[in-house]
């Protein structure tokens, strides 16, 4: 439960099933991005802090009730934190939008929605089933199993805490696991009131854990050897010490890392509907998506008319203060990726890109950047290998449909790829050779808890989302039963 501290809300740890302190005094002041000043604090964790969590975590998976609860019983926890979080939608969409600065309508939005991961994974808990194998061995039966894979620690980012920590907490609750969680320390707020639904829903002790901290705390979570897997989101650099640390103890990993992805529009588009989708998958959110379409691949044949559209639609667009209902843009999430921003679109302009619109911070001050497209620029360029995250968008153009392919593929991630035209063939066949875990046609940025959603390369490892996203908490046992009892030579193989 918040309590104050000085004049901010102070969110405290859950551990165990009991909101604390811990055992240090230091405390973590959370910025709001419009404002630029602290508005929340919460504990900065202490080693002794996340010892406490992971043993609580171990026991309530090695001597608790969770993983041995029928899977209907599991589902109906999930559903009533469904209704919990439904009924305080609009309280989790404030305290993220003020936490990291994206529109409040665009958070309500999200925050309504998320209750149907956890009414889909209670869906899933129940359904859920092995197999029985076809055995060639007639004295034989064999099945599948399906098993909790344990302990999970979750570190999620600053973009989106709320979202991707529901992406993994529903499938691992409906798996069995137990959970602790280390949100962003730029915005822990909406994950550590989050606990306040887990306790009112009732679930056991340990089951869900909450520890806050910088990147200290997340490497000693991902290190210990209690830990049975780690579910990351964030970029593809921590990504990899992740894995690295992870392998030190044979940790299972899921990682769903950064991108660059492509919006590739066909000369026989609908040059309308392209531009919004364009404008929507890189200004959106300021382009602090995982998903972001950071690269334009025009034909050439229509570039100059597509590039006019986007850019009439770029300087409508409206920055202020996430709470108005007309702003369309709001701030950078935290000061770090607003420097990053700038300094890459510098670098840019230094590489010999065109700044065609914005370019530079917002007269508006704090941590507001300009939406800014760059033409001129080539494959070779920082600015297009590079994740910005940010509202930054890139242009290139293609001659034919074999080049936009080679261009599409031409990066070290896969994420996600937007195709636009009304050449339902096309569609389909440029669908199948761009790399990427996600392919809109004619759309771009649509989600769901049913439709898995992870990278190729560098875009990370494993799939959220989806019966893949349930997999990805499960272990698989076999089991063979011996029918007929008699004896068999032992120095034989089955």
């Amino acid at each position: 439960m918040p309590e104050p501290i000085s004049t901010f809300p102070h969110y405290r740890l859950y551990i165990n099933g009991e909101f604390t302190d811990g055992q240090g005094s230091a405390v973590l002041s959370t910025m709001a991005p419009f404002t630029g000043k602290t508005w929340a604090t919460v504990p900065d964790a202490t080693d002794q802090d996340v010892d406490a969590a992971i043993a609580a975590a171990r026991r309530a998976f090695d001597q608790g009730p969770w993983p041995r609860l029928t899977p209907q019983q599991r589902a109906g926890y999930l559903r009533k934190l469904a209704e919990l979080v439904a009924r305080d939608a609009e309280k989790f969409a404030k305290l993220e939008s003020t936490d990291n600065g994206k529109l409040y309508r665009e958070m309500v939005g999200q925050w309504r929605y998320l209750p149907e991961w956890l009414h889909y994974y209670a869906g899933l808990a129940v359904s859920d089933i092995g197999a029985v194998l076809p055995s060639d061995k007639p004295n034989f039966t064999a099945v599948t199993r399906r098993e909790p894979v344990g302990v999970v620690v979750a570190i999620t980012p600053w973009n989106s805490p709320g979202l991707l920590m529901l992406w993994k907490l529903a499938p691992a609750l409906a798996a069995g696991c137990t959970f602790i969680v280390k949100p962003s320390e730029h915005t822990p707020v909406s994950t550590a009131a989050f606990a306040e639904l887990v306790h009112e829903a009732g679930l056991p002790p340990g089951v869900f854990n909450v520890v806050s901290g910088a990147g200290r705390v997340g490497a000693r979570l991902v290190g210990d050897p209690r830990v049975d897997k780690v579910a990351f989101t964030g970029s593809d650099g921590v990504g990899r010490v992740i894995a690295q640390a992870a392998a030190a103890n044979f940790t299972r990993v899921s990682l769903e890392l950064g991108g660059k992805s492509p919006q590739i529009v066909f000369e026989d588009a609908n040059l309308e509907l392209a531009a919004n989708g364009v404008i929507s998958g890189i200004f959106a959110a300021a382009g602090q998506t995982c998903m972001a379409g950071s690269r334009l691949l025009v034909q050439r044949s229509i570039a100059d008319k597509l590039i006019a559209a986007v850019l009439e639609r770029v300087a409508a667009i409206r920055l202020g203060d996430p709470d108005h209902p007309e702003t369309q843009m709001g701030p950078i999430a935290t000061q770090p990726q607003y420097e990053k921003i700038l300094a890459l679109i510098e670098a840019a302009k230094a590489e010999g890109a065109t700044v065609a619109a914005g370019g530079k911070a917002s007269p508006l001050g704090g941590l507001f950047v300009e939406p800014t497209v760059l033409t001129d620029v080539t494959s070779a360029m920082r600015i297009v290998n590079e994740e910005v995250f940010g509202p930054v968008l890139s242009i290139l153009t293609f001659d034919d449909e074999e080049d936009a392919i080679r261009q599409a593929n031409d990066t070290r991630y896969g994420l996600a790829a937007g195709i636009w035209t009304n050449d339902i063939g096309r569609a389909n066949r440029v669908s199948l050779r761009v790399r990427a875990g996600s392919v809109w046609i004619n759309a771009y940025r649509t989600v769901g808890p049913f439709a898995p959603f992870g990278g190729f390369g560098h875009s990370g490892i494993g799939r959220e989302n989806g019966h893949q996203g349930l997999a990805e908490f499960q272990e698989t046992k076999t089991i063979w039963t011996e029918l007929s009892g008699k004896t068999r030579d032992p120095f034989l193989l089955g």
